[in-house]
């Protein structure tokens, strides 16, 4: 029987000094040159003894999974699906409507601006605003026209509300619809590619309204000439948006197709801001029914004889 005397503690001086060079690593590697081999399996002279004290492999793995950035994809029924479209932040958005407002030659604002990644967040936003800032600048435009007429009297017009709603909403998504349905059709009957895709189409016309958001804000005053300058100076703005952006997909098609192509959408541009014009911002207003005046009636005294 060994006394307590007998009993000694063997240092292994290899495992401290990796364990003291990186205190966090999960795998201690020792040399087990002096340990004898018992059975068979066993380790033998001059191999490593590797003791693996990691026990969260997989959930790591998953962990570098999710900071790689992958996206879950799924179908359009999937609210997923729809929460790509609005992966944008703020330096994105106010850039591209930077961008909405300064048209330069030779710069595309799909190639320049989205550069593969369209939203429908800026489209979305710049639509609701703009509908607002139509309908409340036309009351306003109205009342500043009328405050010194004693007859008028201001009713809130709130159907110019949905009005407003109706006409920019449809125009921000149907016309989208029908460049880009045709421009894929001239597109396969021409053998062509390179063309741009559907929400790329409707991005590029939700940015290209924003000009008549601080447009339609300055048409309160009530100045018909100031009205006409600012329309045309915003039409010129935002229809060269619209030319520099779809002129490189349509110039390689026939000459009277491609100048077809670009008179359209600058005329269906033109009419939305000139229909916004005359109807929000009407010169006059007839406040209440027109009043009449009664005839003056004549009286004739006849004077009989007693």
């Amino acid at each position: 029987m060994a006394s307590p005397n007998d009993l000694q503690f063997q240092e292994f001086e290899e495992a401290a000094e990796l364990l003291s060079a990186d205190p966090g690593a999960s795998t201690v590697s020792m040399s087990a040159s002096n340990t004898p081999t018992t059975s068979a399996g066993s380790p033998g002279a001059g191999e490593d003894v590797k003791l693996d004290l990691s026990e969260d492999e997989e959930p790591q793995e998953e962990s570098s999974e999710l900071l790689g950035g992958q996206k879950p994809s799924g179908g359009f029924w999937t609210f997923e699906y729809y929460q790509s479209f609005f992966n944008v932040d703020t330096v994105q958005v106010l850039d591209r409507v930077k961008g909405s407002v300064m048209p330069l030659p030779g710069r595309n604002f799909i190639k320049h601006y989205l550069r593969n990644n369209p939203d429908l967040y800026g489209p979305f936003w710049i639509c609701v605003t703009l509908v607002f800032s139509v309908a409340i600048s036309g009351n306003l435009s109205t009342f500043f026209h009328e405050m010194g007429n004693p007859s008028y009297h201001y009713r809130p017009q709130f159907h110019r509300v949905t009005i407003a709603a109706v006409v920019i909403f449809m125009y921000a998504w149907l016309v989208p619809i029908g460049l880009w349905g045709f421009l894929t059709w001239r597109q396969g009957a021409e053998r062509q590619t390179g063309g741009y895709s559907f929400l790329e189409t409707v991005c590029v016309y939700g940015y290209s309204l924003f000009i008549y958001i601080p447009t339609s804000i300055l048409w309160i005053i009530p100045f018909e000439w100031l009205q006409w300058t600012l329309i045309l100076v915003a039409m010129l703005i935002s229809g060269s948006v619209l030319v520099l952006t779809f002129w490189p997909v349509v110039r390689d098609d026939t000459k009277v197709m491609a100048v077809a192509t670009v008179v359209i959408i600058v005329i269906l541009h033109t009419l939305l801001a000139i229909g916004c014009k005359l109807y929000f911002f009407q010169s006059s207003v007839h406040a209440g029914p027109p009043t009449t005046t009664n005839p003056p009636i004549h009286t004739t005294l006849v004077v009989k004889p007693h």
